[in-house]
């Protein structure tokens, strides 16, 4: 059977996660040929896999025709670009980077070279989050009205924070919950419902716990449609919550505990509200339950990327997509940082100025153990 050559760049929790999951036969058109990260000790008893510590070195080699990116999220676009200059196909992580410009710059050499470009966002293979998203985009819900996600079940304890000194740091991981947990929900968000005009969020900055970043976030957003959406998340509450619940003028649907559950109305709202006789009904409905267990996602996200280039079938998400969720998370920081509206897109170079402040104010603290 033909096999794409995978690199793996970044041997970390997520980087030798790919690795086993290769390993284990769950993606039989992946053959992982190199694998790449700077500290020696992550590459020892891979088998006989050729090991790296420079990525170049492991790009010029000629052992890969495709790279996994699995490095800190600030380096997600520069080790893209550099694989896009050798001709090589790139599937990176999320987030796709830490602000809008190194994304937008890494999309436009990917235009430019051709290859393929994915990014990790396993969550769409939800079928769930693919059945809403048949619903809204095929127009069965009418017009779109209100979108809110309550998703609080990323509890995380001190111990999480402390268990790296880039953690939850701006120079480090580049934010909080919202670049480093939510990113899969700003996705799916986006995916589902398409992409706000405007945001105005309110971030609380190490609320929970003894960091610099946000782990307590609520955004509300308005559509050019007239819609409306409301994300609140967090990794300082339990039991938390995932609750999905999307209406507009035909009808509602909720995702939670495993269930979609759809109300279609039998006419459209905006219509009956006009044109009934009497004040306290409301229109009639029919209802439907659907659930699927969700697959493993990671391996199916790689297997779909390997079969794009062997086959040219598509990506379950292009690496260009990786843009939209990341825009809306700089866009929420750049709103509490100036207490106002954020427009999207958004502004580049205040948002980079914002961050460059914030980094560099950690530079003088203490560094965490």
């Amino acid at each position: 059977m033909e096999k794409i050559k995978l690199g793996i760049i970044g041997m970390g929790n997520m980087g030798s996660g790919h690795f086993r999951n290769v390993e284990a036969g769950k993606c039989p058109s992946v053959e992982v040929t190199a694998v790449c990260d700077i500290n020696p000790q992550r590459l020892e008893n891979l088998g006989e896999v050729a090991a790296f510590t420079d990525a170049d070195k492991m790009l010029e080699s000629g052992l890969v025709d495709s790279v996994l990116i699995a490095v800190p999220h600030y380096l997600h676009p520069l080790m893209a670009i550099k694989a896009f200059e050798h001709k090589v196909n790139v599937l990176t992580e999320k987030p796709a980077g830490v602000y809008a410009r190194q994304v937008r710059e890494m999309n436009e050499a990917a235009v430019k070279t051709g290859v393929k470009f994915g990014i990790m966002f396993n969550q769409r293979t939800n079928p769930l989050y693919a059945r809403a998203r048949e619903i809204v985009q095929s127009g069965q819900l009418g017009k779109p009205k209100r979108l809110v996600w309550i998703i609080t079940n990323w509890y995380r304890t001190q111990a999480y924070y402390d268990s790296g000194s880039w953690r939850a740091t701006w120079d480090g991981e580049g934010g909080g919950v919202l670049l480093n947990q939510a990113p899969h929900n700003l996705d799916l968000w986006q995916w589902i419902f398409g992409m706000p005009k405007r945001v105005r969020a309110f971030c609380d900055f190490g609320k929970y716990h003894k960091i610099d970043v946000e782990d307590d976030v609520t955004i509300f957003a308005e559509y050019e449609n007239g819609a409306r959406a409301s994300f609140i998340t967090t990794t300082g509450e339990a039991p938390g919550t995932n609750r999905l619940e999307i209406s507009g003028d035909r009808g509602k649907i909720i995702i939670e505990d495993g269930k979609l559950k759809w109300w279609k109305l039998d006419e459209a709202e905006r219509e009956f509200c006009f044109t009934a006789k009497e004040g306290f009904i409301c229109p009639e409905s029919t209802y439907e339950e659907f659930s699927e267990p969700a697959p493993e996602g990671h391996p199916e996200v790689l297997e779909a990327f390997a079969k794009s280039i062997l086959t040219g079938s598509e990506l379950i998400a292009q690496g260009e997509e990786g843009l939209n969720s990341l825009s809306i998370s700089n866009a929420a920081y750049l709103s509490t940082w100036t207490d106002d509206w954020a427009e999207l897109p958004v502004d580049e170079e205040l948002f980079e100025k914002k961050l460059a402040q914030l980094r560099e104010k950690e530079k003088g603290k203490p560094q965490k153990k």
